[in-house]
């Protein structure tokens, strides 16, 4: 764990309770020694889960000590059982943490429509209190799986503090915000009000900045906490300091993303989508997700085919004004289309190249303006149909 920066005063645990048929590990835990300041990301899906029911209010009210994580098994359209099970699980990890219970957030990942049992929770959590410990970060990664190739995990120091993130999420990838769950702490003491705001901008650029299929879950949450065990003055909205916090945690969240984009379910490539001389970053954003999210463009990148056309079309029917004749779209470095015309068959083949490569930007120049956009996503291939085809099975 020492490739990690690991902020003061947490600890985590996980371990296999019987949620998941397979015997892998489907339950975890990230405790602060100390109540910490969150803020909190939800799906924007108006079908919950029961989890998020209870967790989202919880968050508004701004504090959180203990975050209890599921996989294997979503709780969503469980109806009053689940919500019920969720208020209970929650009881048996305040009891045993002696902490107040609405310091608990509880959050579930897996099959939806399938009634959680509490047998293993009951018997699971007070294992997990047990075993809670610094160095634990990556058996948490791995808990909360479902079909993840392998664990998300990512850090960066800051002055004095450090951020720590954790994802889960491969299929069902799409704003807002996707199938995932993210994790984040830091040991910094951060103004309540820029806990928030750093949270939505960094999120807005990174996992609502990715897509695999299209497809947003009932499950989706990115929780921060930030427990100021690291000492030091509160981080203040509108200083340098601030700033520095808000880059280190974009920096986190993006990694986190590109991890989830790259192991999107049988995905071998992970396409930034850079648009480039919109009216607007409004606009930029707009056509980049238009091309990103395009099931034709994301098979031609799992054909390694330079098909411009399928993303220049894609580009047309963003929905925003653009003039053809100004269209300039690059495969890494190479030139494939100037002023919305072909640059010729050799730039093309030089182009196809490109998209051997496992990782590769398209870059698209509208020449309307100075605004500048990216959005994160994968190819597109019979894997994803296997995966998804037999994952109830």
């Amino acid at each position: 764990m020492s490739f990690f920066d690991i902020p003061a005063g947490y600890r985590f645990t996980g371990m296999a309770s019987g949620i998941k048929k397979s015997g892998k590990l489907d339950l975890a835990l990230i405790y602060s020694n100390q109540p910490a300041r969150v803020a909190g990301v939800f799906t924007r899906n108006k079908v919950v889960a029961a989890p998020l029911q209870l967790t989202q209010p919880r968050v508004t009210a701004g504090f959180c000590q203990a975050v209890l994580v599921n996989s294997g098994n979503a709780n969503a359209c469980t109806g009053e059982a689940g919500l019920q099970i969720a208020r209970e699980t929650s009881a048996i990890l305040a009891r045993e943490l002696s902490i107040a219970e609405d310091l608990v957030a509880v959050a579930s990942t897996g099959v939806i429509g399938v009634q959680m049992p509490i047998a293993p929770f009951a018997q699971g959590i007070p294992k997990l209190v047990k075993t809670l410990a610094a160095d634990q970060v990556t058996v948490v990664a791995e808990a909360i799986m479902t079909t993840d190739a392998f664990t998300k995990v990512a850090s960066a120091k800051g002055d004095g503090y450090s951020v720590l993130g954790l994802a889960k999420g491969a299929g069902m990838i799409h704003p807002n915000m996707a199938t995932m769950l993210g994790f984040v702490m830091t040991d910094a003491k951060v103004a309540p009000e820029l806990l928030d705001s750093a949270l939505r901008r960094a999120v807005k650029n990174s996992f609502n900045s990715i897509t695999v299929d299209g497809d947003t879950s009932t499950n989706d949450l990115v929780l921060l906490l930030a427990n100021g065990a690291a000492g030091g003055e509160e981080i203040q909205p509108g200083s340098e300091v601030a700033e520095c916090f808000c880059q280190y945690l974009d920096r986190v969240l993006l990694d986190l993303a590109k991890m989830i984009v790259r192991d999107g379910e049988g995905a071998s490539k992970l396409v930034e989508i850079r648009v480039t001389g919109a009216a607007s970053e409004e606009e930029a954003r707009t056509v980049a997700k238009s091309v990103a999210t395009s099931s034709l463009v994301k098979t031609a990148f799992f054909g390694e085919d330079a098909n411009w056309g399928r993303i220049i079309a894609a580009v047309g029917y963003s929905g925003i004004e653009v003039d053809q004749n100004k269209i300039d779209i690059r495969f890494n470095q190479i030139l494939v289309v100037r002023n919305g015309l072909s640059t010729g068959p050799e730039l093309e083949a030089e182009a196809t190249d490109v998209l051997k490569l496992d990782e590769f930007v398209v870059s698209i120049e509208l020449n309307q303006g100075e605004a500048v956009s990216s959005y994160y996503t994968s190819d597109l291939g019979y894997e994803y149909i296997k995966i998804n085809a037999d994952y109830r099975t």
